[in-house]
């Protein structure tokens, strides 16, 4: 039995007690001085290799651990072990886990926060960080303390996203009928009908076991998480379609955060831009290396030619269609953000 085929089985169960075992924001006794130190979880859904996990030990939880002088614990739980994007999301909400670094699952209630994710919309990692960590980030942000009672921090990157599958894809009359697995996130479902595939959404610990068993054909996802969720044992092709750019948000529940010292604030807010921009930093030098990793284990990469990417920005523009008559700041965003392109 391969390594990954448990996996979903033991994060629900290990997800199940941990959020039995205590509430967020638990505190223990400090060290010199005898105060209390205030434990922070920090949930998401990459693999530990992934350079999101190895930014927020290397770097986040170094930083706000020494900078508190021990007032302050990280806990980080990485492979969705505090449960999937949703369960860990509103876990942070709720403020039974402190911190979580989800992608942009908010959308479904705060529309601008789908923007980032509009097919085919950023050039490249300049343009994204451009964009996000300027007054557009803002911006897209405004609502979700007020909206959700979480505070966003720092914007960090899955990457751009890309289809991997048992079958190589060439043209878009080879996505007639593939079973394409998509987040459960209706643009990303609407994204892959609009491409010809048959959409299946699925939590990101399913994918292995899914594509394993032949439920599904393919799924996308930057590179980084093919090789670091080893998907790349039971898929043969990765097409280099770049179709999206999917970043990740560091949060924290307001709750908690109105309960730290205005030091301790500063602190985390350090540490979180510091860490986002690491991992963004990471993520991108790790392309190649990511590809010839997944190439030496067996991977075809196909780059689409000029006229194949043409004809999948041309055959998403009905999901654009759809947005701008929804929403009339839609339009405006788009333009600005492609605007903000070197």
């Amino acid at each position: 039995m391969k390594k990954k085929k448990l996996f979903g089985l033991a994060a629900t169960v290990l997800a199940s007690f941990l959020l039995l075992a205590g509430c967020g924001g638990e505190e223990t006794g400090g060290e010199g001085g005898g105060g209390k130190k205030k434990v922070i979880k920090v949930a998401h859904y990459f693999a530990e290799d992934h350079p999101q996990n190895v930014a927020l030990k290397e770097k986040f939880k170094t930083m706000v651990e020494e900078e508190s002088n021990g007032e302050l614990e990280v806990q980080i739980f990485p492979n969705s072990t505090l449960g999937a994007e949703k369960e860990f999301y509103d876990g942070v909400r709720n403020g039974t886990i402190e911190m979580g670094i989800p992608g942009l699952i908010m959308q479904a209630d705060i529309p601008k926060m789908a923007a980032p994710e509009w097919p085919f919309l950023f050039k490249d990692f300049e343009h994204a960080k451009t964009v996000l960590n300027g007054p557009i980030g803002e911006e897209l942000t405004e609502d979700l303390e007020s909206e959700h009672g979480v505070k966003p921090l720092a914007w960090s990157a899955n990457g751009f996203r890309m289809f991997s599958s048992n079958q190589t894809i060439e043209s878009l009359e080879d996505f007639n009928g593939l079973r394409l697995r998509m987040p459960n996130i209706p643009n990303y479902i609407e994204l892959g009908k609009l491409l010809g595939a048959n959409v299946t959404p699925l939590p990101i610990s399913e994918v292995f076991t899914a594509m394993e068993q032949n439920v599904v054909d393919g799924q996308d996802n930057p590179i980084a998480t093919v090789r670091a969720s080893g998907w790349y044992e039971v898929q043969s092709d990765i097409l280099e379609s770049k179709h999206m750019f999917s970043p990740n948000l560091y949060i924290i529940n307001s709750n908690f955060w109105s309960g730290l010292t205005e030091e301790q604030q500063k602190i985390i807010e350090k540490a979180s831009k510091e860490a986002a921009d690491y991992e963004f930093e990471l993520l991108e030098k790790s392309y190649e290396e990511d590809k010839k990793f997944l190439e030496d284990n067996g991977l075809k990469f196909t780059a689409p030619s000029e006229e194949f990417s043409a004809e999948m920005e041309e055959a998403a523009q009905p999901l654009y269609e759809e947005i701008y008559s929804e929403f009339d700041w839609a339009k405006d965003l788009a333009d600005r953000i492609r605007a903000e392109a070197k």
